[in-house]
């Protein structure tokens, strides 16, 4: 393996757990290049003032921020697997942390620290494909959205798209897989979500997609 190839490997297994300086490049690095996508995914979706709401993996914190300029009368958490991800995230979002209206903390998407139904919106931007079991994961999130409330997930790297040449060699290189649009669908319903909704902007290689919380019969 050449050195640009070592480079290329050691970036990608850090950005599953960002540590040390690289990872706190890559965080800052990953605030910026989502931005694009981010604020198109969120364009999908109507976020309320008073919303209480999840980002998973919140990485450098650029999510956490959008998010708490929208919903000014609510609160924006977010969680992270990396110590790193989330001393930055502070900092990117500390005025908000002071307000109380940001909460940062390091946790695993399957073992949520948080009570039954309290979030009107869960999102996560590049990360899924991180996680442990996407199903399970996925009826974690389930269990902390209010009924009604919505996970979003929008992603640049997905099997099927554009940029699927370069996402096959990550998807080598990092050992996971990357979801199809459909395979995300059906992950959708099989995680227990109504209303699923998939959207592809070919030309940049961005997918968004959400499903519903079911309401409670009683």
């Amino acid at each position: 393996m050449n050195i640009m190839s070592k480079l290329t490997q050691q970036r990608l297994t850090n950005a599953r757990k960002p540590t040390g300086k690289l990872g706190r490049l890559l965080i800052r690095a990953m605030n910026i290049s989502h931005y694009r996508l981010t604020k198109w995914g969120l364009s999908h979706l109507s976020i309320r003032k008073q919303d209480t709401i999840l980002d998973i993996g919140c990485g450098g914190g650029s999510t956490v921020h959008k998010l708490a300029r929208i919903a000014t009368n609510g609160k924006v958490y977010g969680i992270d697997f990396s110590n790193e991800s989330v001393m930055v995230s502070r900092m990117t979002n500390k005025q908000f942390v002071q307000m109380g209206c940001v909460e940062i903390q390091q946790s695993s998407v399957s073992c949520l620290p948080f009570s039954d139904s309290i979030f009107d919106l869960v999102t996560a931007v590049n990360t899924h494909y991180f996680w442990p079991n996407l199903v399970t994961d996925m009826q974690e999130i389930l269990r902390v959205l209010k009924p009604g409330g919505k996970l979003t997930i929008i992603s640049s790297v997905y099997d099927g798209g554009k940029n699927d040449k370069r996402n096959q060699k990550y998807a080598v290189l990092m050992k996971i897989s990357f979801p199809s649009i459909n395979e995300l669908r059906e992950l959708f319903l099989r995680a227990g979500y109504l209303e699923v909704q998939m959207f592809e902007k070919y030309n940049q290689g961005w997918i968004c997609g959400f499903g519903r919380k079911p309401f409670l019969l009683f």
